[in-house]
């Protein structure tokens, strides 16, 4: 068995830079209009330019089930320096749960185990979002 990965280049479309929580919710933005939730992780390089994203988890109305394996699996393989992750609430609040601030410890802690670093976790609501990072909700 083997994996290959190709890197098509850019041809043309700026890369998209995600600097900061703003950014990584304009880009995760369609997160709202879904009516499960849904999990993601964002690969960023050494400049935070996104080099690839995956659905990592599709739950329920609810919730959703995510491993640390899982969510890391995707950005081993694209060599990705950094990650953010998210997920939307389909309730319309953005406000973590205490299942949501769990997950989040556990893949701070496997990333710095693997060395790609978990810079922040977004969730969508509706209009809104919150930054685990920060720690507060923006709108």
């Amino acid at each position: 068995m083997s994996v290959k990965l190709i890197r098509e280049p850019y041809k043309g479309r700026r890369p998209i830079d995600i600097m900061n929580a703003d950014d990584a919710y304009h880009f995760l933005k369609p997160l709202e209009e879904q009516d499960r939730e849904s999990f993601w992780r964002l690969d960023l390089n050494c400049r935070n330019q996104l080099i690839g994203c995956e659905e990592v988890s599709k739950g329920h109305m609810s919730g959703s089930l995510v491993h640390p394996r899982e969510v890391y699996k995707g950005a081993i393989l694209s060599s990705a320096a950094a990650i953010i992750i998210a997920h939307n609430h389909p309730s319309g609040d953005p406000e973590p749960s205490e299942e949501d601030e769990s997950v989040t410890d556990r893949l701070i802690e496997a990333g710095q185990l693997l060395g790609i670093p978990l810079l922040d976790h977004i969730i969508v609501g509706s209009g809104s979002y919150w930054s685990m990072a920060a720690g507060k909700c923006r709108e």
